[in-house]
This record gives C-alpha cells, structure tokens and sequence, in this order.
C-alpha cells in the first residue's frame, strides 16, 4: 500500500473527526501523553468518553485487581489486558445504548520510562481494544516497545506518539497489517524498538501472528521477535525472566535428525550443569532473517513451513536479525537471564572464532569478551573431518569437535582459556551414526521427490511435510 506519512498532529485530529470511533484512554508511566495529542489536536470531544491515570498502586489494584501473575511488576502484559478489558467493559455497559453506531474502544499502556540514575532504561506495553463494526465483538493489537532516548521526556513523547500510531494504523489501515505494522513507527524512527506485537479478533481471523514477528524483523522494528509453539507472539521479558536459556540456531529447513540429536544432547547437558536449575531452564528454536533469505528473496512461505514443523515439534521459536552472536547475548542480557547456552555445529563455531578474529584484529580481547561472557557456554556438536566420510560405529574417530579444531594461530591463548574456563564444551552422548545427514541434501530430495529422506527427518517432520506438502515436497 502506497501512503504518505502524517504528523502525529494530524492522525490525532483525523481520528477526532471521524464520528464512528470514540473511546477511552487509561494510561500508567509516561504521563498521558497518548491522550495529550488528541486532547491538543482540537474536537477531542468527537473522540475521547474518558482520560485517566491510576498511578498510585493501592488505587491501581482497587480498578484493576493486584498482580500476581506480573510476580509484582506493574510494567507487564497482564496488567495491560486487565486494563483493556476494565476499560471496555465499561465502555460497552455505560454508552453502547445511547451511541450504537459508534465503534469503541479502549486504550491502554503501562510503561516504566528511563529514570534518573538510568538504572531503568524504558519500555513498556501498550494495547488498543477496538471494534471495526459498531456493537461488533473488539479486536486487540497488543505491541512491547523499547525506548531508546536517553532523556525522560523525549521517551515521554515517544510513548505519545506510538499511541496515536497504534489508534490511527488500527482504523485506517486495518486491510493491510504489514503496512499497520509499519505505520507504527511512523514519526519514531531510530527513538523505539517494538519488540513484540498481537493483533487478534474476529477482524483479523485471517491473519497468521508468525508472519507479524517476521515483518517486526524484516521491517527492522526489532532486531528479535518471538512465538510460542501455538504460534501466539510472545515476549522475553515475560516468559524468560530469571530463566536460564539454551538457544539452537538452525535453519530447520527441514529439522533433520542431527539437529534433533543436537538440541536434544545440548539441552540434557545444559539442564544438568551445576549452575544451572533444570525448574528454570527455557529452550529456545532461532532463525535468523540472513537465513531466511539464503536463496536470495525472503519467501514467507518458506518461513511459515519451517514455522509450521518447529511449532508441531511444540518448540519456541525466535526469529532475530543478530548475525552477530553478541547481539543476540545483548538482547536476552537485559531480561537477567541468569545463564544463557548456545548449541552450534563446530563449523559454525569456526566460523565464528574466524570472522571475530578478522572483524577485530587490534583488540581481541575485548572482542572475545563480547562474544564469550561468562554466563554463557557453547554446545558444539561434532562434524567428519573433511573428505573421512562416515565414522565408524565407535563414533569417536574421524570427528571433529572443540577440541581439535584448527583455528587461528592469533587466537590460540584465548581459545585455550575459553575450553578451561567451560565458556566452550563439547556435546555428549550423540549419535555418530547420523553425522552423514546434511539438511541441504534433504530439502533435495524432498523436492526432487527422491525417495529415502524419510529416513534422515524425524518421523513427525516426515508426516508433516507429506501431509502439509512443505518445502516444495514433490511426488514424482
């Protein structure tokens, strides 16, 4: 959809003189500054039944209940919806019979903004619940921002402008969600991250919330996003706090028994670490977008194939822009993830150490430290020697693992403190037995519709591909 891209003055006011819509606005942290620009737009009358803040907690919980599901955060996706549905409920119960050809809805966000000393860097949860039909059952668009300004009062304006973004994309470019996605960040460039967004209801029956995680990346309105193994977004901050993590990148393209033994050895042995408690431990499924574009154009068909498998497999998938590992270390840093795994290939791992090397040759030491902080460890499953062909049954011989790798002679001192200091183990009990299966030559063979993949895929995958015809399966 081609469009021109308003001030947020003149969505405001666009908004208040439409007659259909008019709503409620209930807003924590951050001032109201949401309500604010409807209020300076002018005919706000049109528009708002009601603007408040409950800001003091005892008073917060008398409208909307206490929190113990947000384990005593105000700053919460719980505390959004109750919010939501408070605020509509009353809309519906108080006007639907003197205003029935309006549509309404509710406005709600509850942010914490960067604070004095900056030990609290800004985010916040805001959510819209609003009908398209007058007296039609509401939809929800549910977003998770970050807030980049490193000043309280342009983060103040940030969350203002978002709202009237998020008001205005849900009535006016409600038939195109890629571009209401996109809309959202109008006038915000560079000053927010939404790293999560739900957009749900009757509306929006049609529309699959995967593919809203990998518009969030490949639009680059966050460097990650996640979805649960019922394809629902999901955020860190809500589901990972406190929790250890081990993430598997992979291409899963399709999940291949190798990648299988992997995650599974990997997560066994992270689960079983003296730091870790095995009661707190998340596994995580990522792909990154340079991934998803390896044959050049980024198919969203491609994607939700690889989605559909991962999410009958009940995994948690995480799809992320981080090529760079240290990016992906950063983002989960902020949500005190007390230990974080990684599970690779020792390839991958060669490939890491190199380009580290080369990106970084006059300070390796703090490149590394990026890279290999102490609270995360690598998992590296082991690989044939080039041109050994299969091992043989012992499955020791002919291998390839974190400790015989050639790697650069610059870095050998720092590699040999990362294998003594445990931030680089080698995977135990896998199969050696599978080692020859090689994701790409499957998707060959499904396409081609050779027979014998069948055997190299989990059976689930095998059933799913067949049953779903994914990655192009062929039957010649």
């Amino acid at each position: 959809m081609t469009r021109r891209i308003l001030e947020t003055e003149q969505k405001a006011l666009e908004i208040n003189l439409d007659d259909r819509v008019y709503g409620a606005f209930a807003e924590i942290g951050a001032g109201q500054e949401v309500a604010r620009h409807f209020f300076q737009a002018g005919a706000a009358a049109g528009t708002i039944a009601k603007s408040m803040s409950a800001y003091d907690k005892i008073v917060s919980d008398e409208i909307y209940g206490t929190e113990e599901q947000g384990k005593g955060r105000y700053v919460c996706e719980s505390r959004l919806y109750k919010m939501l549905a408070h605020e509509y409920a009353l809309m519906e119960g108080r006007l639907r019979t003197l205003r029935p050809e309006q549509c309404f809805f509710s406005f709600a966000d509850t942010v914490a903004a960067i604070n004095y000393q900056k030990t609290i860097k800004g985010d916040g949860w805001l959510g819209l619940r609003f009908q398209l039909e007058p007296g039609g059952a509401p939809n929800d668009l549910i977003v998770h921002v970050r807030l980049l300004d490193q000043d309280n009062q342009l983060q103040q304006q940030a969350v203002g402008i978002l709202g009237v973004n998020m008001l205005y994309a849900c009535y006016r470019y409600q038939s195109d969600p890629e571009t209401l996605l996109h809309s959202l960040i109008d006038n915000l460039h560079g000053r927010v991250k939404i790293d999560m967004i739900r957009l749900k209801g009757p509306d929006f029956h049609h529309l699959d919330n995967r593919l809203l995680c990998l518009w969030l990346v490949k639009n680059q309105l966050s460097d990650v996003a996640i979805f649960g193994h019922d394809g629902d977004s999901l955020h860190a901050g809500e589901f990972l706090y406190k929790k250890s993590i081990l993430v598997a990148r992979g291409s899963y393209r399709p999940p291949t028994l190798v990648q299988e033994d992997m995650i599974r050895c990997a997560y066994k042995q992270f689960r079983e670490e003296p730091d870790i408690d095995p009661a707190h431990t998340f596994l995580l499924s990522e792909i990154t977008l340079d991934n998803l574009r390896a044959d050049g154009e980024l198919s969203e068909r491609d994607f939700l194939d690889r989605a559909e498998i991962l999410c009958a497999l009940g995994q948690t998938v995480v799809i992320s822009d981080c090529v760079q590992h240290k990016r992906l270390i950063a983002y989960f840093a902020d949500y005190k993830i007390p230990r974080i795994g990684l599970a690779m290939g020792v390839r991958k791992l060669q490939n890491i150490l190199r380009e580290t090397c080369e990106a970084n040759t006059d300070n390796l030491l703090a490149a590394f430290g990026e890279v290999f902080p102490r609270n995360v460890r690598f998992y590296i499953y082991p690989a044939h020697s080039v041109g050994s062909g299969k091992a043989p049954d012992s499955g020791i011989e002919n291998l390839i693992d974190s400790k015989n790798l050639i790697i650069p002679q610059a870095i050998h001192f720092l590699y040999d403190h990362l294998l003594e200091s445990r931030n680089i183990v080698n995977i135990q009990g896998f199969n050696p037995t599978i080692l020859d299966i090689y994701h790409k030559e499957v998707l060959a063979m499904i396409q081609n519709g050779e027979s014998g993949w069948e055997e190299k895929v989990p059976p689930e995958v095998a059933r799913l591909v067949r049953e779903k015809r994914l990655f192009g399966y062929n039957v010649v």
